[in-house]
This record gives C-alpha cells, sequence and structure tokens, in this order.
C-alpha cells in the first residue's frame, strides 16, 4: 500500500501589530472605521430584571464553587442541622454531594442533599 508524500500547507499570519509583538491591526489604521456602531440599549425594566437576576446566578455559582472542599453547615426542614465537606452539585443544583455528613443519628461517610430538602446552607471560605 502506498501513501501519498504530504503537501506542506502555507499558514496565513495577520501582520504584526502597532507595538510589534502582536498580530492585527492598529486600532486607529484604515480598517477601524469598518467597525459597526452599537447603539446604547435603554434600560427597560426586563432588561433591568433580567440584569438582575444573572448577577445573583453568578455570585450563586461562585458561592458553589468556594464552597467545594469546605465543611459547609446545612439548615433541613424541621429545624435538622447538618454539617458536612462540600463536594459538588448536578448540573441542574438539584443535588448536593458532600462527605463526613454529620447527622443527629451519626455520620454518614458520603451522601446526596436534595436542595429542595435544604433551607440555608453557611460556610467560611
Amino acid at each position: 500500500m502506498q501513501t501519498s508524500p504530504t503537501i506542506p500547507v502555507p499558514v496565513l499570519r495577520p501582520p504584526r501589530g502597532p507595538d510589534g509583538l502582536s498580530r492585527g491591526f492598529a486600532p486607529d489604521g484604515r480598517r477601524a472605521s469598518l467597525k459597526l456602531e452599537v447603539p446604547e440599549i435603554q434600560e427597560c425594566p426586563e432588561f433591568q430584571e433580567q440584569r438582575a437576576r444573572a448577577a445573583l446566578r453568578e455570585r450563586y455559582l461562585r458561592s458553589l464553587l468556594a464552597m467545594v472542599g469546605n465543611q459547609v453547615s446545612f439548615t433541613l426542614h424541621e429545624g435538622v442541622h447538618v454539617a458536612a465537606q462540600f463536594g459538588a452539585t448536578d448540573l441542574d443544583v438539584a443535588n448536593f454531594y458532600v462527605s463526613h455528613l454529620q447527622t443527629p443519628i451519626g455520620v454518614q461517610a458520603e451522601a446526596l442533599l436534595r436542595c429542595s430538602d435544604i433551607i440555608s446552607y453557611t460556610f467560611k471560605p
């Protein structure tokens, strides 16, 4: 079986930038005028609400990321307090994976806590 010889393919690169190190074009060059001007979006109530929701979601996800590997105290329904080392959450944030779960009955090596059962949680980063 014969293999065909490899054919070199030329690589196209943009010219050097104005600083001499980067690749690209000068921001005040002749191509800069081709950029489209984006009109400012009016701050309607729906847009403000969407921005607020996005900011809250980002804070929540950052708090989950900060909890990984830390001791977390959970308050569940019926006033039950448990503590565990936080591991992870699933994609839908419906369950928390924890280890060393300390319950009023005893210690569980690993467990899944349903988020619908959790009233609140606290941790120190």
